[in-house]
Parts: structure tokens; sequence; C-alpha cells
């Protein structure tokens, strides 16, 4: 079991990585040469900046086991083809059973934003977020 990080834009890098700290689990930043991360306890790798190109090295890096970190429904997917669990930055586990509708709203709103609407972001981030992602990463690794 290793953790690994789709580290650009994720707001929880630092507790993944406290967390296999303790744990004493690998962890693994993958990012574009936009973003540079140097965290200690954690190796990075560094992928040349190009659409999606950080999403198929991580892919590429899985092991069966392995725990994925990612906002992405694409490559949340393409992690559960290749056996790894995955988790959001919020807690929301992905799985076989809710994976399909999750990216059907993907492809909706990208439908909307495409013919000119306007879809509203997120909202502002809040600690509880923080304590539901430490929660499910901490009983995932439990139950590997």
């Amino acid at each position: 079991m290793r953790i690994l990080i789709d580290a650009d834009g994720c707001p929880v890098v630092d507790i993944a990585i406290r967390t296999a700290r303790k744990k004493n689990v690998e962890c693994i930043l993958i990012c574009d040469t936009s973003h540079i991360f140097e965290k200690e306890y954690a190796r990075t790798v560094t992928v040349s900046k190009g659409a999606d190109s950080v999403d198929f090295a991580l892919v590429n890096m899985i092991q069966k086991d392995d725990i994925v970190v990612t906002q992405d429904y694409g490559l949340a997917a393409m992690c559960l083809a290749r056996r790894a669990r995955v988790l959001n930055q919020n807690g929301m586990i992905y799985n076989d059973f809710n994976i399909d509708s999750l990216l059907d709203s993907r492809h909706m709103a990208k439908k909307v934003r495409n013919a000119g609407g306007r879809l509203n972001g997120p909202p502002k981030r809040k600690p509880e977020q923080n304590d539901a992602f430490l929660i499910q990463l901490e009983q995932m690794m439990k139950e590997i």
C-alpha cells in the first residue's frame, strides 16, 4: 500500500503526508512542471506539462490496493479500474457504485459550459472537510 496524490491544486497534501508518515506508508506526489513540491517524507514525481499528463503518469504507477487522492472523476475511474482505493479531498470515496453518476454529472456540466452557461464553483473550504478526509484516509489504511 502506498498513497499517491494528484498534487496539482490538492488542499490535503500535508494531511496525507503526515498520516502516511505516522503509519510508515510511502507517499508519492505527482505534479506537472507548473507546480514544484518539496515535502519531507514524500517523494515527488514531476511530469511534463500537458493535458492529463499527471493523470496518465499516476495511473501507470498504481499497484493494487494503493490509495489515490484526487478530485478528478476521470482519473478516479481509471484508478478504480486498476484496483486502487480512491478518495477525494473532502473524504468522499469513489467506488464502482458512484463513479458512473459522477462522470455523467461532469459530462453534463461540460455541455452547459460549452453552450455558454456558467456554473458555480465550489464553496470556500472548511476545516470539517479536512477532518472528513483524514477520517476516511485512516479508515482506508486500516482496511488494507
